[in-house]
């Protein structure tokens, strides 16, 4: 059973920075997509960011300019600089993987950012 453990959340001033960092446990496997979904209070989740085995990465217009996802192998993290209250929310780490004809995807629990002075 893969299980991702999220780590680098936390409390931040407006403008500040966090870096998320993402890490599977008991995978035999490597991801093909790998990501950032955030879900606001009463809101649902969405993508931040993603990116794949080569390197291409997708970004939610909110985080453009802003965010910066990376990977190395199958850990992935997020870098959130100039960040705003509106990011504030839990951020959950996506895994993707393409097997047996369809795609399987793997969650973190979460780890809560809140963005406030």
């Amino acid at each position: 059973q893969v299980q991702l453990v999220e780590s680098g959340g936390g409390l931040v001033q407006p403008g500040g920075s966090l870096r998320l960092s993402c890490a599977p446990s008991g995978s035999i496997f490597s991801f093909d997509v790998m990501g950032w979904y955030r879900q606001g209070s009463g809101k649902q989740r969405d993508l931040v960011a993603n990116i794949d085995r080569g390197g291409n990465t997708n970004y939610a217009d909110s985080a453009k300019g802003r965010f910066t996802v990376s990977r190395e192998k199958n850990t992935v993290y997020l870098q959130m600089n100039s960040l705003k209250p509106e990011d504030t929310g839990v951020y959950y780490c996506n895994a993707r993987t393409f097997r047996i004809g369809m795609w399987e995807d793997f969650w973190g629990q979460g780890t809560q950012v809140t963005v406030s002075s």
